[in-house]
């Protein structure tokens, strides 16, 4: 199957809510930066992807281009960018206990829907 195809087929479904939201503390758990905690970015739900600071670093080599008045000179040589990470590779860090863990959702006496940490039980959203 090409990749055409793949991402037709993927854009045709309901993209679910991603569990990690911008600005939570994230420790990888895969890949060539595995151990790396940072704070997310971006997220990217359509394709699972999370932006993390810190992580996943990238080199661009961006040929030097004449400034005109249209396009003002950009920055040209080796630019590092931040590649996302797929939301897998990723674990949420609880501000509580300081530990990576898993999410649950709950919900609140007063009927709210918050994140809750696995291994400490408490919220991880503000109430």
């Amino acid at each position: 199957m090409s990749t055409a195809t793949a991402k037709k087929k993927q854009s045709g479904r309901a993209v679910r809510p991603l569990k990690i939201r911008k600005d939570d503390l994230v420790e990888v758990i895969a890949g060539k930066d595995r151990g790396k905690r940072g704070k997310v970015i971006r997220t990217i739900p359509r394709e699972n992807r999370v932006v993390v600071d810190g992580v996943n670093q990238v080199i661009r080599h961006q040929k030097p281009r004449p400034a005109s008045r249209a396009t003002p000179q950009t920055q040209t040589g080796r630019i590092v960018k931040l590649a996302p990470l797929h939301v897998s590779k990723v674990m949420l860090v609880c501000p509580r206990c300081n530990q990576r863990t898993r999410i649950a959702i709950s919900f609140t006496p007063d009927g709210k829907r918050v994140r809750t940490c696995k291994k400490c039980k408490e919220y991880i959203d503000s109430v």
